[in-house]
């Protein structure tokens, strides 16, 4: 299983970006993805989750901020975040796991290598 991140950049504060996890390999729909984050001298945070029955999680300081959704199509899932702020300004990670076990940086196995965003 490969997980690709895409779609980082800097932005002013209030814009919006969206991310993408091109999910390719063995893993399909069942497969649970979760959007972490890293700040600098920060813990990873889960951020936003697409469990396997396809109900979303988003973090409740992000809800009404965030969505996250899937094309089944191309396989990719998305972070839309809007109304940026400084405090988003982290390294964006996506994860998977065939078992959705939980939210925390363990339960997942594959990674991606990670976009940037940073919001001023």
């Amino acid at each position: 299983v490969q997980l690709v991140e895409s779609g980082g950049g800097s932005v002013q504060t209030g814009g919006s970006l969206r991310l993408t996890c091109a999910v390719s390999g063995d893993a399909g729909s069942q497969y649970c993805i979760v959007w972490f984050r890293q700040a600098p001298a920060k813990e990873r945070e889960a951020v936003a989750g697409l469990l396997s029955s396809g109900a979303t999680w988003v973090a409740p300081s992000m809800e009404g901020r965030f969505t996250i959704s899937r094309d089944g199509a191309s396989n990719s899932v998305y972070l839309q975040m809007n109304s940026l702020k400084p405090d988003d300004t982290a390294m964006y990670y996506c994860a998977g796991s065939p078992h959705c076990a939980g939210l925390k940086t363990y339960h997942y196995v594959y990674w991606g290598q990670g976009t940037q965003v940073t919001v001023s």
